[in-house]
């Protein structure tokens, strides 16, 4: 498993701003990177990729997506990542940038969150042509030979494509509106669980850190994911141990207690149970892959 940590620093194209953008007409690598690209890796950066025309297939995680024209997926860091060989006929643009330059946005953009358990938006056809119009004028601010690229500029056009994202993916789901509390309480649930996933916090400390009961909780999470809470907790630790797995081998100890558990043997029982392997063997047949 290949870790992707730093690459991004060395492949921006600002000297501020962690970011990279690239396109089937500039899609140049240095070609140490691209070999780690090229192989299943674990994500340190969020990453995109717009299909202008044709079609892309990735694996995300542990699970196979597919977007055509029109249509973005997007992969958060800590995922695992494997790409598909690039198709001559595809014209796309892709884009990564780090937290760091996210925080300097002017707005929080919660489908990054992923709420509604999804990483592909589709567009219709207005809001392609305005995402792609987005794409090619920062790839153009981006790719510039000029020494002091803007940065305010480029920033404000990164806004506004996240925007459009961001509008896309909730538009989707019609029966869901951002402006939803209920959706909105999600959205706070689950920023607390991925920021404080170690630390194995009780139900009951965490609806009252979200000033919220246990029962409207437990009615909140479990219609927007389909599981309860506990469960939602479980299941998002037992997805960080199967990451953890696909590019180191730690002990069930060091897995257990990197992941907040103080009984070793409890937290095998809950793998098992969880992907009907033992930690052992599904670190054996991942490597053996």
């Amino acid at each position: 498993m290949q870790e992707t940590k730093g690459i991004l620093d060395d492949i921006k194209q600002h000297d501020k701003l962690t970011i990279k953008i690239s396109s089937n007409a500039n899609s140049f690598l240095p070609a140490d990177v691209l070999k780690k690209l090229l192989k299943p890796h674990r994500t340190a950066y969020y990453f995109f990729v717009f299909v202008d025309n044709g079609s892309s297939t990735h694996k995300v995680d542990l699970e196979t997506l597919s977007i055509s024209s029109g249509q973005l997926l997007y992969i958060l860091p800590n995922q695992i990542h494997t790409p598909q060989a690039k198709k001559d006929d595809l014209e796309y643009f892709k884009l990564s940038f780090d937290h760091n330059c996210l925080a300097l946005l002017p707005r929080q953009f919660p489908f990054l969150i992923n709420p509604l358990n999804t990483q592909t938006i589709t567009f219709d056809n207005v809001a392609k042509q305005r995402v792609n119009k987005l794409f090619e004028i920062l790839n153009q601010l981006l790719q510039s030979d000029n020494n002091h690229k803007d940065t305010e500029i480029i920033l404000a056009h990164l806004n506004s494509l996240l925007t459009e994202f961001n509008n896309a993916y909730f538009r989707n789901i019609g029966k869901y509106n951002i402006l939803n509390p209920k959706l909105s309480k999600y959205i706070e649930f689950k920023t607390a669980i991925e920021t404080h996933l170690t630390e194995q916090h009780s139900i009951n400390t965490i609806a009252d850190n979200l000033s919220i009961s246990t029962n409207n909780l437990y009615n909140i999470v479990k219609e927007f994911s389909g599981v309860s809470p506990k469960e939602f907790i479980t299941n998002r630790l037992m997805l960080e141990a199967q990451r953890k797995l696909h590019y180191s081998k730690p002990s069930i100890k060091e897995l257990a207690y990197d992941l907040g558990f103080n009984d070793p043997d409890y937290f095998s029982r809950l793998f098992k149970k969880s992907t009907g392997k033992s930690v052992s063997k599904y670190s054996a047949d991942i490597h053996d892959l």
